[in-house]
């Protein structure tokens, strides 16, 4: 009798262990990211784009929020996927380098270990976690998604993938059979009009995909899936599966990044765009935006849609030359601290608790969604983060802006955006540095450079951009107390 009443006392005292009870489990949202690859500003419907419909994805801007003038922290993949997933800009722990190729599998190159990531802090909280598509935060074991707070993990680990891999992967000798080269730049179209691949593939191969497989949590895998169907496919399963519990998931589709392939559905779909180039861009969108609605679906089902949190945005902005990808009305593109680079879509849906059909246009960032989800949670973050809560913003509870200063910087480029004013700051092999500045609320084109024009505005702007440079810098951790890891270049 003793033994039982013991056995009791120890079972109810490991439901009532602090933590996640389950009628507290059911008052959470579930929580998704849906983060794309290299989308323009300006290629939705909802952002104004009327070549190529968009229905899900805009869907999401219908029941909720869409934010005109939202940001990421870089204008490259892996290190604004570090600031996104952290809530920290990655300037603040040395995280600097875009991972490309070979760069992805070596030994301390990932996102930093002492860097707890959202779904850490989430699994903490009693939520199932899961990755499906792009990680790029570091491919040895350490750096791993089910290292990082993830519970499953579907995908790749490097910048790129094939979505629909030619024979055998021998990339040169397929080109030579199957395509005529054509359009400039060393693109190469296939004979039907069907498939393109471009030279920046060409020069990876035949190893794009070597040593970059698809993943089943720690396994390779074959997958014989056009992946951006894969990658919707596994994110369906996995809330069909955990319907009775909150989630966070994370689906990071390769799309619309390079190489470019367009299935044939696609294509036969938007067969009356005359250029090639731009019909297969948009085939792989609208392939994108129906992955999108097949997740959206499967929230419907188990009945979910009020009870999930749903942000979508792109990694940065479109790189233009190479797939055609629009970031109109706005200058530059992906590489670069003009607002092509960095202002990108940036979508919020919870029913009921954001009104529908909202728009925002005071700057938000990436780097909200930690700030966001922990007002809601209620986590303790381990180091300070850098983003604003947005619920209040957007339900209406608090006006003004939720930044008054954004800060950027990538390679010899570093910016900063102080109100409505912007300093671009670029320098030159010669050490020169130039400055631009632009008065975003008058030209959002950045067309007109106001630094000879306007002197004084020029010199408190340096002096703001110095000081982020500042407040941002990475410093040398103790290495008495244990993190060893040091930036990387």
């Amino acid at each position: 009798m003793l033994f039982k009443t013991k056995f009791l006392c120890f079972m109810i005292g490991l439901f009532l262990l602090p933590g996640i009870t389950k009628g507290q489990q059911n008052k959470l949202p579930n929580v998704i990211v849906i983060l794309v690859d290299d989308l323009g500003y300006g290629e939705l419907g909802c952002q104004g784009n009327h070549q190529i419909p968009t229905p899900n994805i805009d869907s999401i801007a219908a029941n909720g929020v869409r934010f005109t003038q939202g940001y990421v922290t870089s204008p490259v993949c892996s290190t604004s996927r570090a600031g996104l997933l952290t809530g920290r800009h990655q300037e603040r722990f040395g995280y600097t380098t875009n991972l490309i190729g070979a760069a992805n599998d070596e030994p301390n190159a990932g996102l930093p270990l002492q860097e707890k990531t959202i779904a850490n802090y989430l699994s903490d909280s009693g939520f199932i976690t899961g990755l499906f598509g792009k990680w790029h935060l570091g491919a040895t074991s350490k750096y791993l998604p089910l290292r990082r707070g993830f519970d499953e993990f579907f995908g790749f680990l490097h910048e790129g993938h094939f979505y629909t891999p030619p024979p055998h992967y021998d990339v040169v000798s397929w080109l030579r059979r199957k395509v005529i080269p054509g359009g400039g730049q060393g693109r190469f179209f296939s004979r039907d009009g069907r498939t393109i691949y471009s030279s920046q593939m060409g020069t990876h191969e035949p190893s794009y995909d070597a040593g970059n497989p698809i993943y089943r949590n720690g396994q390779p895998v074959e997958e014989k899936q056009h992946l951006t169907d894969a990658i919707s496919r596994e994110a369906k399963e996995f809330i069909l599966r955990n319907f009775d519990k909150p989630f966070f998931m994370c689906v990071h589709y390769n799309a619309v990044h390079s190489p470019m392939q367009g299935a044939d559905r696609y294509m036969h779909k938007f067969r009356n765009i005359e250029d090639p180039q731009r019909r297969i861009f948009l085939a792989m969108l609208g392939h994108l935006d129906d992955g999108v609605g097949q997740i959206l679906g499967a929230l419907r089902q188990i009945g979910g849609t009020k009870n999930t949190l749903i942000l979508f945005l792109s990694d940065n902005g479109g790189p233009t030359r190479e797939l055609t990808s629009s970031n109109a009305p706005l200058r530059g593109e992906k590489g670069q601290l003009y607002e092509g680079g960095i202002r990108v879509p940036f979508l919020m849906q919870w029913k009921n608790k954001i009104p529908a059909e909202t728009v925002f246009q005071q700057p938000v960032s990436s780097l909200d969604l930690n700030a966001t989800l922990q007002s809601i949670v209620g986590f303790e973050p381990k180091h300070k983060l850098d983003g604003v809560d947005l619920l209040p913003y957007v339900q209406g509870n608090k006006t003004g802006r939720p930044h008054d200063r954004l800060y950027w910087r990538s390679k010899n480029q570093t910016a900063l955006r102080s109100g409505d004013w912007k300093i671009v700051s670029t320098e030159k092999p010669s050490k020169e540095i130039r400055y631009e500045v632009f008065d975003l609320a008058s030209d959002i084109a950045e067309e007109n450079n106001l630094a000879d024009a306007n002197p004084q505005r020029l010199e408190a702007l340096q002096k703001e951009l110095q000081t982020a440079s500042m407040d941002y810098r990475w410093t040398s951790p103790d290495r008495k107390k244990g993190a060893a890891e040091k930036p990387l270049p």
